[in-house]
């Protein structure tokens, strides 16, 4: 991870981490992730939203202002709201993304799930999704969520990372795999 990277983790680890403790207080877990469903979805949709948190430009008064409008004018919860508006004022929106990330893993832990990130040839149909979730669900001893994506790059087979590992199960490596052995023999 680079440094600007790892920073900006740290910055909304903290960030998602008072934000968190404070909806579960006043049970407001639900409410929370509505709001960092419908926020993640207008930063996804708006260019103008994405340079209002990343631009230097925009001053403090004016990134403060404008987030704190669209936190109304979206019904965002009102502890993130708060915080959004907090960090207008410290010039650190440049980390939304980060902490939308780093709520949802928190929102997933409390319960009891885990994300499988899933990248196949072609688009995994529900049966298929539904089949490897139960199958990761066993193995992990979490419910699990599939995020799939689809790169046809791989050929065919699954690339499945589940927290911290990975199983590459594709064509593309096996193909490299036996590229590299085929090297080694001549």
């Amino acid at each position: 991870m680079s440094e600007p990277a790892s920073i900006s983790a740290g910055i909304a680890a903290r960030y998602a981490t008072a934000i968190f403790e404070i909806a579960e207080e006043s049970k407001a877990l639900d409410s929370l992730e509505t709001s960092i469903n419908d926020l993640s979805a207008a930063l996804a949709d708006s260019e103008d939203l994405r340079d209002l948190i990343t631009s230097p430009l925009v001053s403090r008064q004016e990134q403060g202002a404008a987030i704190t409008a669209i936190a109304k004018k979206m019904g965002l919860a009102q502890v993130l709201a708060n915080a959004l508006s907090l960090m207008a004022e410290k010039r650190r929106l440049f980390v939304v993304p980060a902490l939308l990330d780093a709520l949802r893993v928190r929102l997933a832990e409390t319960r009891g799930e885990i994300t499988a990130d899933v990248t196949s040839a072609k688009a995994l149909t529900k049966t298929q999704s539904e089949k490897l979730a139960k199958t990761l669900a066993e193995r992990t001893g979490k419910k699990v969520v599939i995020n799939a994506t689809v790169d046809e790059s791989i050929i065919g087979g699954l690339v499945v990372k589940v927290g911290s590992k990975m199983i590459d199960n594709s064509i593309r490596s096996k193909l490299n795999s036996l590229q590299n052995a085929m090297k080694e023999v001549g």
